[in-house]
């Protein structure tokens, strides 16, 4: 049993290190993978239909960045204030969106009956669309205590479950990185926002 345990924490360090790498990708090359543009002057290149297979445009306003700003000033206290502030910025991002190229109906977790589907999402879409609400925060100044990392995967390659990969973000202060995960529910539905470590421990029934 001390053997299993040893193997285990091995194994979970391994996963933390590929990790570490990459996290400290460059935002631009997860973009460029799928042929991606990242988010500029509040234009945004939203993936669906699985693996980015179909993009549509958003165009977010001035009204809609304003929006944007009044809900992450709601976390202007604590890192811990600023990540639920995230949140419910996804929740509204999600809305907005959904509005606009049809993904109101994105149905969560893992559904491959959907694969292709118009206005469905997989992990990479959902974690392209997160990683450029994430951004577009950034680039308006509205973060505080975070920064956008590169997107995180898990599976088959890393730890034997099926493969999922998450935004996230970094604490400024502690460097304690966070999963912002928009995939495991429905479209507009509160994320999961948690330490990688916990992340990669969770193995979610989907």
């Amino acid at each position: 049993m001390g053997h299993m345990r040893t193997a285990a924490a091995i194994a979970m360090a391994l996963v933390l290190a590929g990790c570490a790498g990459q996290l400290n990708g460059a935002h631009g090359n997860w973009y460029s993978k799928y042929g991606l543009s990242a988010p500029k002057q509040g234009r945004v290149i939203i993936c669906h239909g699985f693996g980015c297979h179909l993009r549509g445009v958003v165009n977010f306003s001035r009204s809609d960045r304003a929006e944007l700003a009044s809900i992450l000033e709601r976390g202007k206290e604590s890192p811990v204030a600023e990540r639920q502030a995230l949140s419910k910025a996804v929740q509204w991002y999600e809305t907005v969106v959904g509005r606009r190229v049809g993904s109101s109906g994105d149905v969560g977790g893992l559904d491959m009956a959907n694969a292709g589907v118009a206005g469905q999402m997989d992990c990479i879409d959902e974690s392209t669309n997160t990683t450029s609400l994430l951004l577009l925060a950034e680039q308006d100044g509205l973060l505080r205590y975070h920064r956008t990392a590169h997107p995180i995967a898990r599976g088959f390659l890393l730890d034997g479950r099926y493969p999922h990969a998450s935004a996230t973000i970094v604490e400024n202060e502690t460097g304690q990185a966070f999963v912002v995960d928009s995939w495991i529910r429905a479209n507009a539905e509160r994320p999961d926002i948690m330490t990688v470590e916990k992340w990669f421990a969770t193995r979610p029934s989907i």
